[in-house]
């Protein structure tokens, strides 16, 4: 056993110490003026799988890098598989945006090439992951079940174990455990029989999570120890930051604070050196959750504003524009580089046929038309597949950030809020074991209760604003109205008007629709100092259009740094998304009227 571990411990050193070798000797191969393209290309590869769950920032420079060479070369096939991987990195970065819009362009491109099936179920693995991660569970078992499928015909036992344990996860979060674990046993057993040691620390660490949620502590504990041992052998950092978070949330509920904080941190430690915010994120949720059980509430906020940031950082709506971005100056360099290429081609072939007939030209000439008609049509095709993939990715964005609202407003109704009426039962039950010297200190005691009291009502309307109940249960129309009546702001009159509206409309439209007028009434409260709002929103056959209209000091609309800023960009993406339109008319000290319009046949 000891000679093994030696055996074990001399191959880790070895690889460790080889990386660094193989990483310098593959950017020589690609940077080497001398070298075939083929070999320069599976460098480029072999370089982003090094990084790809080791240093995300590294694989996505490299990647693009890679692609371009790739799709100068007609080389589809490596554009794929560059894509998926950089899909990866983008995935654990947080940037779902992107990653969905990668993994969506790798999936197009491999599904139209043969010999191509294993790549194609990774991909499909990884896209599952993805709604897994957005909590899209049927969408998520969908495309695990295409990856399955295609890994049973290949008849890939270590791919079959890898579908099996993540498809499990799907199970662990329907609450459906026995499922979940023979998913996990079933993935073990084959990882053990094919001797691949990091899919059994997977299939332990997802155990393990069943484990806690039947409250079997001691076990889960058990089978995180070993994955760790498996996962130190192996010196894979991801995983080992997984399995001491894993370790964290164990020992929290377990009620073991002082090894939970000590795991998290640790796990904190790596995540935050391999730029992983995800993980970082829910680490500091599970922190601040265990000092706030220990009382230490300083540490508490501190831990959840950390949270938030990150969370932020992870869900901001601007992310659909960086794709635009990015597609951009894709898109140029690509045309870029195709005028340089037709220019060369023209040159060469005006050098070596210069004395050819008239007719031979002219059968060139229109053979290099048809030949441009089908580039266009090809590019055409590409542009709106592209469209199509960023519209998903759009959606994905508008449901993690309503889910996140909802999760939200419910810890502050169930948490904040209950400990708040708590406090309050408290002070009034203390109050008859008082006594009072003299009535200056009673009424500041009477006081500090109403204080109380008022935080409870605030923090029900903040609750309550986040995800309102009544357009759950009436619609728009109700929502509004219970929305403007909750305004805390007296110094504003708010006119409501609503007409065709008694019919309940797509539930995604209402709730979007309802955003934008609430980002509006907070930009009137906020920044326009007016006495007057008048909000209106009408359903005919056309669609529904709505004016918010107030009597504040306005700004200039031609003054672009005003659209630069989060709330005007908040209004324009919600209702581009929509398909529908938006246009602002103000200038200074004549108010504000924002008018909008979607259609209610969404195309």
């Amino acid at each position: 056993m000891k000679q093994l571990i030696s055996i074990v411990y001399f191959f880790i050193f070895s690889v460790t110490l080889s990386a660094q070798l193989n990483t310098d000797s593959l950017r020589g191969i690609i940077e080497s003026e001398k070298t075939a393209y083929s070999q320069k290309m599976d460098a480029a590869v072999n370089l982003v799988k090094s990084y790809h769950l080791s240093n995300f920032d590294l694989a996505i420079l490299e990647s693009n890098r890679a692609i371009v060479l790739a799709r100068k070369n007609g080389d589809s096939s490596n554009v794929a598989a560059l894509l998926r991987l950089q899909g990866v990195a983008s995935y654990f970065k947080g940037k779902y945006d992107i990653a969905a819009t990668d993994f969506y362009t790798s999936i197009s491109i491999f599904e139209k090439l043969d010999n191509q099936q294993k790549e194609l179920a990774a991909t499909y693995n990884d896209l599952a992951k993805l709604y897994r991660k957005t909590r899209d569970l049927d969408k998520a078992l969908e495309n695990y079940n295409k990856a399955d499928k295609l890994f049973r015909q290949l008849r890939d036992t270590g791919g079959i174990a890898m579908i099996l344990n993540e498809s499990g996860v799907v199970f662990e979060y329907k609450n459906d455990f026995k499922e979940a674990v023979n998913r996990y046993s079933a993935s073990m057993a084959l990882a053990e029989k094919t001797g691949d040691s990091l899919s059994v620390s997977y299939s332990l660490s997802n155990i393990a999570g069943v484990y806690v949620a039947e409250k079997k502590f001691g076990l889960a504990e058990k089978n995180l120890l070993r994955a760790l041992q498996i996962r130190q052998l192996l010196n894979d950092s991801f995983a080992i930051a997984l399995t001491y978070s894993d370790l964290g949330t164990t020992m929290n509920a377990k009620e073991d604070y002082a090894k939970a904080i000590t795991y998290l941190l640790e796990s904190n430690r790596i995540a935050e050196k391999m730029s992983y915010p995800e993980l970082q994120s829910n680490n500091y949720n599970e922190l601040s959750a265990l000092y706030q059980k220990q009382g230490d509430f300083k540490q508490a906020y501190l831990c959840y504003v950390k949270r938030t940031g990150l969370r932020d950082s992870l869900f901001a709506i601007e992310k659909t524009k960086q794709i635009q971005e990015l597609n951009t100056r894709y898109e140029t360099s690509k045309k870029e580089q195709q005028i340089a290429h037709q220019q060369s081609k023209l040159r060469l072939q005006t050098f070596l046929f210069a004395g050819i007939a008239g007719l031979v030209l002219l059968s060139t000439l229109l053979a290099y038309s048809y030949y441009k008609r089908y580039k266009l049509k090809k590019e055409t095709q590409h542009q709106s597949e592209i469209m199509k993939q960023q519209e998903l990715a759009v959606k994905a964005v508008l449901e993690a950030e309503e889910n996140e609202r909802q999760r939200i407003a419910k810890d502050l109704h169930d948490g904040v809020g209950q400990m708040m009426s708590a406090a309050k039962m408290n002070l009034s039950a203390f109050e008859d074991d008082l006594s009072f010297s003299n009535a200056e200190q009673k009424n500041s005691f009477n006081k500090i209760i109403s204080l109380v009291d008022e935080s409870c009502r605030e923090v029900r309307n903040v609750s309550h604003i986040m995800m309102p109940n009544a357009l759950l249960k009436n619609g728009l129309s109700s929502a509004i109205k219970d929305f403007v009546d909750k305004l805390s702001n007296k110094n504003l009159k708010v006119q409501v008007y609503t007409e065709g509206l008694n019919e309940r409309i797509d539930a995604n439209i209402e709730t979007v629709l309802y955003r934008v007028i609430q980002e509006c009434v907070n930009n009137a409260i906020k920044h326009s100092g007016a006495s007057t709002l008048d909000i209106s929103v009408i359903k005919d056959q056309d669609g529904i259009s709505g004016t918010i209209e107030d009597n504040g000091k306005g700004f200039d609309i031609n003054d672009k740094e005003k659209f630069e800023g989060v709330g005007l960009k908040n209004i324009t993406t919600r209702i581009e998304y929509l398909k529908g339109t938006v246009d602002f008319d103000s200038s200074p000290g004549r108010g504000t009227l924002v008018a909008l319009h979607v259609p209610l046949q969404q195309n």
